[in-house]
């Protein structure tokens, strides 16, 4: 490239010892780069039509098999060390995990060796129970092999302050107004029932708050909606009380 001034840029009375140039002809090379946002099982169906000739007659959605993923991590591979791509972990959630038997932990201990392997979050609510598939008995019913290599978060019943807390926001993510007395009577029954029981209460109380013809959720909402619905403890104690005249399974 040769730098200067335009020779129909200059001018006759112009001072200066710039060099003059004449003006490039053509068209004006552009170099973009384009950024494409995939998914491992994006690569992976990709390739598992193009390698198989029978990809026509098969359903849009099938097993993928072993060689495809490890061809497909080893091309991701590859990208990645030539910056071409770049790896973004993901996260994957997995909630009430004492249902998975003893093939799945197998298959999930192997999984989270790879390099690919995403961000894993289980969820239980079980103390110690028995493990799916056998009679071995493990805290939150996860093989002890497995649970050594979990980062493990306790959790905490939740204060009164926090329950108020949280039955305000699900009450304004709900459009659901509420008088303080009613706030008060949603914590009380939060911290002495349950806190799902509380925020369940929102919407009965609503609606017969509506019927009133009142946009606001009154202390009587809330007393007229926990006594059509009950919680846990107070269902099974009607189940106690009456059990003579239930039918037995």
């Amino acid at each position: 490239a040769v730098l200067g001034k335009s020779e129909s840029a200059s001018k006759k009375f112009d001072l200066g010892d710039a060099e003059k140039v004449e003006v490039p002809s053509g068209s004006v090379e552009k170099e973009r780069e384009f950024t494409y946002v995939v998914t491992l099982n994006d690569l992976d169906e990709a390739n598992a039509r193009r390698s198989s000739i029978f990809s026509l007659f098969s359903p849009p959605s099938r097993e993928i098999d072993s060689e495809v993923r490890e061809a497909v991590d080893e091309q991701v591979k590859r990208w990645v060390e030539e910056g071409r791509a770049e790896l973004i972990p993901g996260v994957l959630f997995i909630d009430e995990t004492h249902l998975m038997d003893i093939e799945l932990f197998a298959f999930m201990n192997r999984a989270m060796e790879s390099e690919m392997a995403p961000i894993i979050i289980l969820a239980s609510n079980r103390g110690v129970s028995r493990i799916r598939g056998t009679d071995i008995v493990s805290p939150h019913g996860i093989p002890l092999d497995l649970l050594d290599r979990l980062l493990i978060i306790t959790t905490e019943p939740y204060t009164r302050d926090e329950i108020r807390k949280i039955i305000e926001i699900r009450a304004q993510e709900s459009g659901i107004v509420l008088s303080e007395e009613a706030k008060e009577m949603l914590t009380k029954l939060g911290e002495e029932n349950s806190m799902r029981y509380a925020t369940q209460l929102l919407a009965p109380a609503f609606e017969y708050a509506k019927l009133r013809g009142s946009s606001q959720v009154e202390l009587e909402d809330v007393k007229r909606a926990s006594e059509v619905f009950v919680d846990v403890s107070q269902s099974s104690e009607y189940l106690k009380k009456w059990e003579e005249r239930m039918i037995k399974g």
